[in-house]
């Protein structure tokens, strides 16, 4: 009878598979998903699929990012480790765990109650101290603990707010796939001068839609 690959396999084979052959090769990127258990962020029932080379749905209308986008989005994003990150859309706290091994400290925002809780817990037991889960509207960010170095979006989005964009540091970057107005989405990076974004695209990348960003009348990204 054939066995089932173990997690740690099926880790190793993400990066092996889908990480290196996409060009996410930089050594502290691929450390960060070799040590993180991307099983333990999805629901019990479907940690089999934890690894597949998809959005894995985790609650409703929301999704873990497949893990080609998100090594992309942590690659052109350039993560140092004096960093302070505001993570939009923690979800399960996949994607905070994962950065918080890259940098100084991380700020997860998450405006479903369940998901905030469980995020909560996955970083506790993954022991990411550097890690802090908040609860509120995603686009009105964490303004409490700002300024940060690095918006990050986890989910694709149409248009930063302004509310957000003045929570970064001046020479500060947001990082995410980015929906433009024909609909298609690309991965970016941002960086803010005076509240004016530089936009540098580095991938055509196509996530699920973070909720509450739809394209607004008054500023797009």
């Amino acid at each position: 009878m054939n066995q089932q690959p173990s997690f740690d396999e099926m880790r190793q084979t993400m990066i092996d598979c889908q990480l290196r052959p996409t060009g996410v090769s930089d050594p502290r990127v691929v450390e960060a998903f070799a040590a993180t258990p991307r099983e333990r962020f999805v629901p019990a029932d479907r940690a089999g699929l934890a690894y597949v080379d998809e959005d894995l749905a985790i609650a409703p209308g929301r999704y873990l990012m497949d893990p080609m986008a998100f090594g992309q989005l942590l690659m052109g994003g350039a993560f140092k480790a004096h960093e302070r990150v505001l993570v939009v859309g923690a979800a399960t706290g996949y994607a905070a765990a994962v950065i918080a091994r890259l940098v100084r400290e991380v700020v997860a925002l998450e405006s479903d109650t369940a998901l905030a809780a469980t995020a909560r817990t996955n970083l506790d037991a993954e022991g990411a101290d550097n890690a802090t889960v908040v609860e509120g509207p995603l686009a009105g960010g964490w303004p409490q603990s700002g300024p940060y170095d690095v918006l990050f979006f986890d989910g694709a989005v149409a248009a930063v707010p302004p509310a957000l964009l003045a929570q970064l540091k001046d020479g500060g970057r947001v990082v995410g796939v980015i929906v433009d107005a024909d609909g298609v989405q690309r991965g970016a990076s941002g960086i803010v001068y005076g509240g004016a974004v530089g936009k540098s695209e580095f991938a055509d990348i196509s996530v699920r839609p973070l909720p509450g960003f739809d394209r607004p009348k008054q500023f797009t990204f």
